[in-house]
């Protein structure tokens, strides 16, 4: 149990601390694709999961891990993902995000990030069975995309390689921004760590790098899987409600860890302080955790577990699950801010 606490713990901080620093947020990545035509943050997104399914494929061959990609559950990934995208639009982040941002102090995020839990935990109860069971038979025999071709996986493994190359090189050739920059206040590691502005694409290979990490860690405890958000959140409603430790599990230290090491990254870069929302925000951002927790529960995975964990073991579910996940915050994008900013450019226009 010691091992499981700590790793989980550890593992947890590490990747709550990368993406405090790194603002590494999904969300608004997906978001900006679509209203600022900014890729820069998928692209992220993309070096995550090369280098997590470089490492993961690796020990997999090496006989360290096995993972067995089972079903594909088409039906509750499709409509899943696309409200689970709705939803990280209206909570103002996704599960990983909400998560740092509770511990970076801002209140909305603690609202989202209760109803997310709470819906998860419900979808996960006895009164949800038959329900779950249903979108579950909608399925198909093969979940691994390798084994519906009928080919080795490393093939789809350098050809997601040969892209993500080839669209970050093409990043990184456009002309750079000059931004006016205040004088350093701090020198060194401290300036390195808690100051200066991470680029997403190094916060992509730390974040990819701890992810492949996870398994291993997460196989020692006997959980066979690598990052995960919404089952642990869940787990710890679960916990608190009905008392049983079986629901104490590395998933649930990992989630605690995250919002541990956003805490301290936070702090440590002085910019933790408590942010309350308005009534319109907290309404909104409790809609958006319900939707969370809905849809992650019957995609069988949020923007980590789908969209960076499942796509780097080369699943349907995981890539699928991803480009509904970003036409829901397309979506979403479209009713709380294209459509609003369009309506108030033609308004002042008429007068």
């Amino acid at each position: 149990m010691w091992y499981t606490i700590f790793s989980g713990l550890i593992c947890g901080a590490l990747l709550g601390f990368v993406m405090q620093r790194g603002r590494f947020c999904l969300t608004g990545g997906f978001r900006d694709m679509y209203i600022a035509k900014n890729n820069r943050i998928f692209y992220a997104l993309l070096i995550a999961i090369a280098v997590q399914s470089i490492g993961v494929f690796t020990l997999i061959a090496g006989g360290w891990l096995s993972y067995d990609a089972g079903a594909f559950p088409w039906f509750g990934t499709v409509f899943g993902g696309y409200v689970f995208g709705i939803g990280i639009v209206m909570a103002g982040g996704c599960a990983t995000g909400t998560w740092y941002r509770a511990g970076e102090g801002l209140l909305g995020s603690w609202i989202a990030l209760f109803a997310y839990m709470l819906t998860s935990a419900v979808m996960r109860s006895a009164h949800m069975t038959d329900f779950n069971h249903q979108v579950k038979g909608l399925s198909t025999a093969h979940n691994s995309i390798a084994e519906t071709l009928g080919i080795s996986v490393w093939p789809l493994i350098a050809l997601l390689l040969v892209v993500t190359l080839a669209v970050v090189a093409k990043e990184l050739r456009k002309p750079k921004l000059k931004m006016a920059m205040l004088p350093p206040k701090r020198s060194g590691l401290a300036h390195l760590l808690f100051e200066k502005r991470w680029h997403p694409f190094i916060t992509a290979i730390l974040i990819g790098l701890i992810a492949t990490l996870a398994w291993p860690l997460s196989e020692a405890t006997g959980r066979h899987f690598g990052l995960g958000i919404t089952s642990p959140s869940a787990n710890i409603i679960q916990y608190l409600v009905m008392g049983d430790s079986k629901f104490l599990n590395w998933g649930v230290f990992l989630v605690l860890g995250i919002f541990l090491g956003s805490f301290i990254a936070a702090k440590a870069s002085r910019e933790f302080r408590l942010r309350a929302a308005d009534a319109r925000t907290s309404v909104r951002s409790f809609g958006g955790g319900i939707l969370m927790g809905f849809g992650a529960s019957i995609a069988g995975g949020c923007s980590i577990g789908n969209g960076l964990v499942m796509t780097a073991v080369m699943t349907w579910q995981g890539w699928v699950g991803l480009v509904f996940m970003i036409l829901g915050v397309w979506t979403a994008s479209w009713f709380l801010f294209v459509r609003p900013q369009r309506k108030a450019r033609l308004q002042t226009a008429s007068a």
